[in-house]
């Protein structure tokens, strides 16, 4: 247990980069939405109610856990910890890190709530449904999202460390040629409607909790599964 801790302590070396970095590219976002529903009176405007700007954040969290792995799993091995001590040490973060993001989103939210988006009518915290009314349930609804974003940068990294920029290119045009395959597929079958009446009859719990739950743990273990034959 203390090799895990030493382990999920690594990431926490440069505290201002592994936390720092995500808020202030999110921070951003929010004062250049903020500034364009202030001076554009989008507040008034039908349809402007919301901004996809927060998903900044968790792209930027998943870009950090890449670099986690790609620079710390050497460092972790050159110290004699294990690749399963440095794997749980990393999921360990990963599930503390979802949890403080969704206690924080969940408090911001709160914030916007109370004052009507921030003086401008800006959703950005919790956009496109994602704001429910319990506090709790919140912190599930914007942490578990964050969870799954954070399984996937861990998994990027693994394939990096284990096959290289080649392997990273082929999952690239792998996750093209599924999802443009998709696209095609609902397109010729002439079923666009369809999918999107299936989205919208699924509550927030199923879209913003289970799902990405399920993908977080099909993520872990595959991300275990590579780690367990890769090289410094």
């Amino acid at each position: 247990m203390n090799r895990v801790v030493a382990a999920a302590r690594l990431h926490l070396v440069h505290p201002l980069v592994a936390l720092g970095v995500p808020w202030l590219v999110v921070g951003i976002s929010f004062a250049v939405n903020w500034l364009i529903w202030h001076f554009a009176d989008l507040q008034h405007q039908p349809g402007a109610d919301f901004t996809g700007g927060v998903i900044s954040l968790y792209i930027t969290v998943a870009i950090v856990f890449v670099q986690s792995v790609t620079q710390l799993l050497p460092f972790a091995m050159g110290v004699s910890l294990s690749r399963r001590s440095f794997y749980l040490g990393t999921a360990l973060v990963g599930l503390l890190q979802a949890l403080g993001y969704g206690i924080v989103l969940a408090l911001l939210t709160a914030i916007e709530g109370a004052t009507d988006g921030w003086g401008v009518g800006l959703t950005f915290w919790a956009p496109a449904g994602m704001d429910v009314d319990n506090f709790l349930l919140q912190v599930v609804v914007s942490g578990a999202p964050m969870l799954a974003f954070i399984a996937c940068g861990i998994g990027i990294g693994v394939v990096y460390k284990r096959w290289g920029n080649a392997g990273t290119w082929g999952l690239i045009m792998a996750a093209l040629l599924v999802l443009g395959g998709l696209s095609v597929l609902i397109t010729a079958l002439g079923t666009w409607v369809q999918v999107g009446q299936w989205f919208a009859d699924r509550s927030i719990v199923t879209l913003a909790v289970s799902l990405p739950v399920a993908l977080a743990v099909v993520l872990a273990g595959l991300s275990w599964a590579g780690l367990r034959r890769t090289v410094p």
